[in-house]
This record gives C-alpha cells, structure tokens and sequence, in this order.
C-alpha cells in the first residue's frame, strides 16, 4: 500500500527549506557553448528523456510539496519539440498549488518564434545567455551561435513583456574577460539585469578551466572601476548577491560557486532531462524519479513521498576545485543550465 504523503513543505536535515526546482528538459541544444558542452556531443536516446507529460505530473508533485519557483531549463529548452504546451500546462499550476513564479534560462536563439507564448503561459521571468557582443568570438565561444540571432530574442523578449529579463554571461580568462563592462553597458542601455557567472567544472570539455577560471571578485573590481554598486536586497531565489548599478534601472549579480560558496542557503533541487533528482550540483546524491513514473504511473502520493525522503540525502554542499580534473563527469547541458 502506497504511504500517503501528507507533508507540505520540503525539509532537508540541515534545515533549510527547498522551495525552487531547476527542471532540464532536454540536454540538445542548438549552441555547443565551450564550457557547457563538448564539441562532439552524444545525445541521450529520446526514451531516457521524461515525456512532457511526465515532467508536468512530476512539477505538480513539488509544487504541492510547497516548491514556489521553477526555472526550466536545458540544452536549450525552447529546441523540444511541443514545448509550448508544455509551459501552458506549468503556468497553469500557478492557480491550482504553491508555485509562484515561472521561469526560463534559454540561449536566446529560439525567442523570436515562442518569446510571446512563453508571456502568455504565465513565464514570469528570463535569463538570456551572451557571453559575448562580437560577433566572431561569440561564434567561437557558442560554436555554433549567431550573435545577431541572439540579440533578435532579445528585441523579442523586452517586446514580449516578461516581468523582467536578465543576461547571463560566464566569463573566462583569456575568451571574453574584456567584456565585462562592454556586456553591462549593453544591460543597461537594454534596461535589463545581468549575473557573471564563475565556469562551473562539470564534463570534461577541451580547454584547461584552472587557466580559464575568472573569480566574480575579479569581475566585480572591474565593472567598480566603471561603475558605483550599491548593495541590493533584490533577491530572485538563486544564488546570486545582485548589486544595483548606481544611477539605472539595472542590477549586476554574481553567481559565485567557488569563491563564495552559497551552499548555506541553498533551497534548490535539480532534476536532470532523464528524472534523475541531483540533491546537489556538485555532487551525485540522486534519486531516480523517472524510475517511479513509469513503474508507478498516476502514483503522485507515492511520488511525493519518495522526493520527500530525498530531503534525507541532501548533502550540506558541494566542493568544486577548478584546479583538479572533474569528478562529475555529467555536462551541464545534462544536468540544466
């Protein structure tokens, strides 16, 4: 007989309460950014992917489980196929359990055909990932990328009305570090926000992330050679510490998992394109939740009941050292940007 989950909230031992769920829901992308994949990718079978179907009953879940926020992402999510059905089921949730706020990480490369769609399923906000504003080294950073494509979703985006749109950009030694305050002047003038964010080392990928590791100390004493940052409350649910840019209407965050390591707080859980539930980004503590969806369909008590117990191995952190060679050899077009 199926245990009856009758909690309303996730808890994990350490205390701290998981209320925002990152969801990839493809690890295929049009870009093969040089941090996120290599160049030569093995896809995933379609079959080990979670249906739409399954990724819906399996938000549903978390959100009666008191999950607020969601943020889907991929590979690039707006590549699969049926994908706005899929952020109308989510939206939808909105009016039925906990889940407040909708949200997306995309490339950018897809906006101009779903950027008004994704507004009227109830996505509340974006991220947009540029790493860089020339055209040649953001082909040779994305592989694949066009500059100009990106730079149309986001015209696209701000014409859309999303509640707010923010930029991504990782910086590296050596690739785009130059930019940093070519890349904030462009949030501004764009009336956007923007987070540097520290190379995450997941996957081997092909060059050397000890030479290339740029640390957001680095890229803060930048951008305050430009700029004045105020400290702001602002806070979006992740991970991280937003500054605003004195005298605009924008703010500059910085997402630091080595130098200032937010595990703390953390109140994330991340289910990867093939249902595995990661406990911790940098670490391997799963539970297979695909396993319970096909073996047990329809079962949500039983689903509940299962990420309920993995609040048990939620470890306290994560300990990345971009010095040393990967121990988690997952990309992070697999684990969800």
């Amino acid at each position: 007989m199926t245990q009856v989950a009758t909690q309303t909230q996730l808890i994990d031992r350490f205390g701290r309460r998981v209320n925002y769920v990152r969801m990839s829901i493809t690890d295929r992308c049009d870009f093969r950014c040089v941090y996120c994949m290599d160049e030569e990718m093995v896809f995933m079978p379609r079959q080990q992917l979670l249906s739409l179907e399954e990724i819906v009953l399996l938000i549903g879940a978390f959100a009666e489980l008191g999950v607020e926020k969601v943020r889907v992402t991929g590979g690039e999510p707006l590549v699969r196929k049926n994908v706005d059905w899929l952020f109308k089921e989510l939206g939808d949730l909105k009016q039925t359990t906990a889940l407040k706020e909708l949200t997306i990480t995309t490339n950018g490369s897809q906006l101009p055909k779903y950027a008004e769609s994704l507004v009227k399923s109830g996505v509340d906000r974006i991220n947009i990932s540029l790493d860089s504003l020339k055209a040649a080294r953001f082909k040779a950073l994305t592989r694949t990328g066009d500059l100009n494509g990106v730079l149309k979703g986001i015209e696209s985006a701000k014409k859309a009305g999303f509640k707010r749109i923010k930029l991504n950009a990782v910086i590296m030694k050596g690739r785009n570090e130059d930019e940093i305050v070519d890349l904030a002047r462009f949030a501004i003038e764009n009336d956007l926000d923007i987070s540097y964010i520290e190379e995450m080392p997941l996957g081997h990928v092909t060059h050397d992330r000890s030479e290339s590791y740029c640390s957001s100390d680095e890229v803060k004493a930048v951008l305050e050679s430009e700029f004045e940052l105020q400290p702001s409350l602002a806070n979006t649910g992740g991970p991280s510490r937003y500054y605003q840019l004195k005298g605009t209407g924008s703010k500059v965050g910085f997402i630091s998992p080595h130098s200032h390591n937010f595990c703390e707080s953390c109140n994330r859980v991340r289910v990867t394109t093939e249902g595995r539930l990661l406990l911790c980004l940098g670490q391997e503590h799963s539970v297979d939740l695909r396993d319970i969806l096909r073996r047990y369909p329809g079962d949500k008590a039983r689903l509940k009941q299962a990420i309920i117990d993995s609040m048990e191995i939620k470890p306290k952190g994560h300990d990345f050292n971009v010095r040393e060679q990967p121990v988690i050899f997952r990309h992070m077009s697999v684990t969800g940007g």
